[in-house]
């Protein structure tokens, strides 16, 4: 884990970092416990830690929503007065023609562009490379991101790189990186109702030297603007529309229990709940309805606004290794853990659970508070087997041999230490095993 955390992300910190806080007048009381960590090594945390916060909350500039959106682009780029784009997509979008929808619309005002559709799934380093390179070629002074997480990450990467060069190793941006200039402008518009990317302050590369992903957590990455048309997720296929979903049911569960959330997260990812419930099997099962779409769309990125100011937990501190060491899609990785991990969290999060169920309609007059949080992790598992989620590492050909490696990973993920509940790597193997 970097040694330099982020408030807003991590709340359970390292006993090394314990004196910085204290010099800085952040901590008035704490309590200490000892927790495996590693092996048979035991690291000292912080368990609890009575804090006088000063809560950040960091959103896009401006934000347009509704199908037919990107027509909105032209009034945007004349408002900011940029000249050239350099459109960050993937091959796929390509070819199918959803980016197309978007440059047409380039087109039809006169705007030029070059484009860079190198992406690809999990984007590595070569690809944040290959696209500063592609942006300098192209002499374009801003990015239009088209797609999901992955075109998103890669454009955040290239922005800040661009901007500040002295990350051009681009693996020096892991953790929260010291960036001094904010990233070339980015307008986004997500193809996929689920990473919200568009809308947070972190990215995710990975580093292909180490087999592993950087999540990467700057202010200074945020695009700043962001155009949520659902007539661009019209064609995306049933499998990734589910995990996509969940991905976003993830991100809105994990940001409403991590030790960071407070009153206007917690607003925020209810309510993100909510609407997935609501909207995801309609958008799984009827692809072409538009309200289906444009209520995940809503939903995916409300619940981004949220997370990305309070963090997440041990569900994508797993989920990252999976996808740097097995090329297992991020949104199928997390639907997959979370039900089960949402039990190990249980105990600590009673109340918040019962809230979870009544917004995914579980909740029965009469229950108990340990029968509401019962329900509210079985529905979650019922739904993910609803859209078709696979419920078994082994089914995506993870076999025990390789959960000592996925577990090293995930015990020094960035994601891990705002988990609500203190986790161990054992508890971790042992996790991953629930699932095998």
């Amino acid at each position: 884990m970097p040694k330099s955390i982020c408030l807003t992300w991590v709340a359970i910190y390292r006993t090394h970092d314990l004196n910085v806080w204290r010099k800085k007048g952040k901590f008035v009381g704490e309590k200490e416990v000892n927790a495996p960590r590693a092996g048979a090594q035991s690291i000292n945390y912080i368990k609890y830690a009575k804090t006088i916060m000063v809560n950040r909350f960091i959103l896009n500039e401006v934000s347009y929503f509704g199908p037919g959106a990107r027509k909105e682009l032209p009034e945007v780029v004349n408002r900011l007065g940029l000249k050239k784009a350099l459109v960050v997509t993937d091959k796929g979008l390509v070819k199918f023609g959803v980016a197309k929808m978007v440059t047409d619309v380039l087109d039809e005002a006169g705007i030029p562009y070059e484009t860079y559709s190198e992406v690809k799934p999990n984007p590595t380093v070569t690809n944040v490379k290959q696209g500063v390179d592609a942006f300098a070629a192209s002499r374009a002074d801003f990015i239009v991101a088209i797609g999901g997480g992955s075109s998103m990450d890669t454009a955040k990467g290239i922005g800040i790189v661009t901007n500040n060069p002295e990350f051009a190793d681009v693996v020096s941006l892991e953790g929260c990186a010291p960036t001094k200039h904010k990233t070339v402008p980015i307008i986004a518009l997500p193809t996929t109702a689920g990473t919200a990317a568009e809308t947070t302050i972190n990215y995710v590369i990975i580093d292909e030297e180490k087999h592993k992903k950087m999540v990467c957590v700057d202010p200074n990455d945020i695009p700043c603007c962001a155009i949520i048309d659902a007539e661009l997720m019209y064609s995306l296929p049933k499998g990734t529309t589910a995990a996509t979903g969940m991905d976003a049911l993830t991100h809105a569960i994990e940001g409403y229990i991590t030790k960071a959330a407070w009153e206007l997260s917690d607003m925020f990812e209810i309510e993100a709940i909510r609407l997935i419930n609501k909207y995801l099997r309609l958008a799984v099962y009827d692809p072409k309805n538009p309200t289906g779409r444009s209520g995940m769309a809503l939903a995916q990125y409300v619940a981004g606004m949220a997370f990305s100011n309070v963090g997440l937990g041990v569900v994508h501190g797993m989920a990252h290794p999976m996808g740097s060491l097995f090329d297992i899609p991020h949104g199928v990785a997390n639907a997959l853990l979370l039900p089960t991990i949402m039990e190990y969290n249980k105990p600590v999060c009673i109340d918040k659970y019962v809230e979870i169920a009544k917004a995914m309609d579980a909740y029965k007059e009469g229950m108990t508070k340990g029968e509401a949080a019962q329900a509210a992790c079985d529905a979650v598992r019922a739904l993910a087997i609803e859209v078709g989620i696979p419920q078994h590492l082994s089914d995506l050909g993870i076999t025990e041999k390789d959960i000592d490696a996925l577990a090293d990973q995930a015990i020094e993920d960035v994601c891990t230490p705002g988990n609500p509940r203190l986790v161990s790597r054992q508890d971790i193997v042992e996790l991953y095993k629930k699932v095998l």
